[in-house]
């Protein structure tokens, strides 16, 4: 398997509408943000009569035999807020483990730089490995997880002068749940199902915002599956005439799994809440990531370089992410945005019949 190429692909599902053009934190689509593979508290998707989702579900086939091993690998990104404030009165230093006196602020510049109050993000992971298809098949496998609550404090100091303002990063703590099952079939074939479930409480629900219910949800959720051993997945969207009824009833809920990798592999399958076909790439051309799953690279690198020079300093201050996909576009070499112009994809010689 290319396991770099899956890397890629997985890595572009998690991070689908993390900033999004003007790539700016005043844009109000970039305050509305993570609506692929959220998964809220229970009791808030009850709040909201079910239009917020608690659970994932994929469900997926498997040829094998006895030895057949698989791995399952479900990542989603835990939310922070960073606020950042203005003291209300600045100090030679702010001491480790004091409780500044700030005010809450939009944006703040210090030394030149600008910080903004924003929503950033954690990469997680969670992993059932060597799972064994027969064994599955017997009894069900399931793992809970938690990550923590944490609060940090960074000072903002001017250049060889007093602290003025803080940046203080907030994550709620987030717990959830896997279920792993599987179905004997016929005689070879198995429907696997892995269930992901937030089961973080949250009291009082009806009165959160959904910012609120965001902040104790996985985002971005997605499965990962791959064979170790003895099997093969089966296509979904073009599977063998003998299981295409099989594989119609397979029950996918906000997610939907695909073949990855090499064209013809069948040993890993990425399940996304974005709609992907089997073997899905990353353009050649493209120069890195700009978040956005229907982008035109080159309409976009073309709207950043036209960005003011008070919009780029306000993208550079978003975060990391925002400040180096700026400066990849402006140091962005002359032939490789001719690579972005006029590509064309999936041609094919027409068929005798239909010429």
């Amino acid at each position: 398997m290319n396991l770099d190429r899956v890397e890629k692909i997985a890595n572009a599902v998690l991070y689908e509408g993390y900033i999004l053009y003007p790539y700016r934190a005043s844009s109000v689509k970039n305050q509305q943000r993570w609506n692929f593979g959220a998964l809220c508290p229970q009791s808030y998707s009850e709040a909201q009569g079910g239009t917020e989702a608690w659970t994932m579900q994929t469900e997926c086939l498997i040829v094998g035999d006895e030895r057949a091993t698989f791995d399952v690998k479900v990542r989603f990104l835990h939310l922070l807020t960073r606020e950042v404030g203005r003291l209300n009165a600045p100090v030679p230093e702010l001491a480790e483990g004091a409780e500044p006196d700030f005010q809450t602020v939009a944006t703040l510049e210090v030394g030149g730089q600008i910080y903004q109050t924003w929503q950033e993000a954690v990469e997680r992971e969670v992993s059932l490995p060597d799972i064994n298809l027969h064994e599955l098949a017997a009894q069900t496998q399931t793992l809970t997880f938690t990550f923590p609550s944490n609060r940090e404090i960074e000072p903002l100091s001017e250049p060889g002068g007093h602290t003025v303002g803080v940046i203080v990063r907030r994550q709620q703590e987030i717990e959830g749940s896997i279920e792993v099952s599987a179905g004997r079939v016929s005689e070879g074939l198995c429907k696997v199902t892995v269930r992901i479930l937030n089961r973080r409480a949250l009291e009082d629900a009806e009165a959160k915002s959904r910012d609120d219910a965001l902040m104790r949800s996985l985002v971005s959720t997605h499965t990962i599956l791959g064979m170790r051993d003895g099997g093969e997945f089966v296509s979904l969207l073009e599977p063998p005439a003998e299981f295409k009824e099989i594989a119609a009833s397979c029950h996918n809920v906000g997610t939907w799994p695909v073949l990855v990798g090499e064209e013809g592999e069948r040993d890993m399958l990425l399940s996304s809440p974005i709609i992907l076909y089997d073997y899905p790439q990353i353009a050649p051309e493209s120069a890195g990531d700009l978040f956005d799953g229907t982008e035109i690279d080159e309409i976009l690198t073309l709207r950043i370089m036209t960005l003011t020079d008070a919009e780029k300093r306000e993208m550079r201050g978003v975060d990391e992410r925002a400040r180096r996909m700026l400066e990849r576009t402006e140091g962005l070499p002359a032939e490789q945005m001719m690579k972005m112009h006029g590509a064309m994809r999936t041609v094919r010689p027409r068929e005798e019949n239909e010429r």
